[in-house]
């Protein structure tokens, strides 16, 4: 008898412990690695790390996309931002899933550890249903460059404006000036004409750069022209630009844009042979006779139209804010003004990102 009670006590032990063992298993279980399914399809974005110190809402808060295959232009982008302000700046650096680790060793181990940022993935199913794959340049389909379109959706804490930098741009004024701009009533953004700089329009017609509607917009579509935009209106780049995030919710200007974007990939309202993208139009669109005007200071452009057209020196020494847009990049060979850019280039420490250049 005490045989069998002892049995029967082990048994009884076992089968608590088994069922203490079942019980933690289902409430304490780690969750598996995140993937891109883990991702709320209907989310553009989430934080994924930051830095030592966290954004405030005194801060001047900067987006700039960094892409795996361009790192090295976002940080040098970054570095010229931050080595020329003494105001509180806060980066917000949006990316996809493959470019988190690179960024973040580019930071830590190159004089960036200095900034104050945080790195968000965006989350590219929010494009489905709205982009074609095709385009004579792939690059202006690549997922990040319709971050703009979702600023105030992304993991961004509350701010009441948000300036938006492309990765070939260069600041060589304070950005505290760009983010103080007074936006007229009614306007969710500003930027910059396409018709604003005169000295450059001569420059600009010999590479053959279009500077009106006419250049992104397929008239021949009945769609386009219910529009009522006259098509010699001038366009603008949406490559730099300042925010009001308020306005722009207020407005719903995502939901805006989403409506075009999926209008043209049933529609083909603005071809990618017309336009060089599919990311500029819906905002030419959405915000015409809409925005308020940058001072051409601080969006000198067209830097990478052309391999060997070039601005005056004493011009871009002048300027705030330079900007490569084109298919010559700074990063690249050929392309023109290549020293203003390599002024703010950090060397990639892991090797990744190298600069193409000709042999001496």
């Amino acid at each position: 008898m005490a045989l069998l009670r002892k049995i029967n006590q082990v048994l009884l032990m076992l089968l608590i412990l088994m069922a203490v063992a079942l019980l933690y298993s289902k409430t304490f279980k780690a969750r598996p690695p995140a993937n891109h399914s883990d991702l709320d399809h209907e989310a553009p974005g989430r934080a994924v790390e930051g830095g030592a110190e966290s954004e405030v809402e005194t801060d001047i808060p900067v987006v700039i996309c960094a892409s795996e295959e361009r790192v090295g232009a976002a940080m040098a982008t970054i570095n010229s931002v931050y080595s020329n302000t003494q105001a509180n700046v806060f980066f917000y650096i949006v990316t996809l899933r493959d470019a988190i680790k690179l960024i973040r060793q580019y930071i830590k181990k190159t004089k960036l550890k200095e900034i104050r940022y945080k790195i968000l993935e965006f989350n590219p199913m929010v494009l489905k249903g709205k982009v074609k794959p095709e385009s004579p340049r792939p690059d202006l389909l690549h997922p990040l460059n319709f971050v703009r379109f979702y600023l105030p959706l992304l993991a961004i804490s509350n701010h009441k404006r948000i300036v938006y930098l492309d990765d070939d741009v260069i600041v060589q004024g304070d950005i505290k000036e760009l983010y103080s701009i007074k936006l007229e009533s009614g306007h969710a953004a500003a930027f910059a004409s396409d018709c604003d700089l005169p000295s450059t329009h001569e420059m600009v017609r010999s590479v053959g750069m279009q500077t009106t509607y006419m250049g992104f917009l397929d008239y021949r579509k009945p769609e386009v022209r219910e529009l009522g935009i006259n098509p010699s209106d001038c366009s603008f780049n949406p490559g730099v630009f300042v925010a009001d995030v308020e306005e722009w919710k207020k407005q719903k200007i995502t939901k805006q844009l989403e409506k075009w974007m999926s209008k043209n990939f049933k529609e083909n309202l603005y071809s990618s042979a017309m336009a060089g993208g599919v990311a500029t139009p819906p905002m030419l669109i959405v915000f015409h006779d809409k925005y308020t005007t940058i001072d051409p200071k601080w969006h000198v452009r067209h830097l990478g139209w052309s391999p060997d057209t070039r601005y005056a020196e004493l011009f871009l020494q002048e300027a705030n804010l330079l900007h490569w847009n084109g298919h010559f990049k700074p990063w690249d060979y050929p392309c023109v003004h290549l020293d203003l850019w390599e002024k703010w280039f950090i060397p990639d420490p892991s090797g990744k990102f190298s600069l193409v250049r000709p042999e001496i």
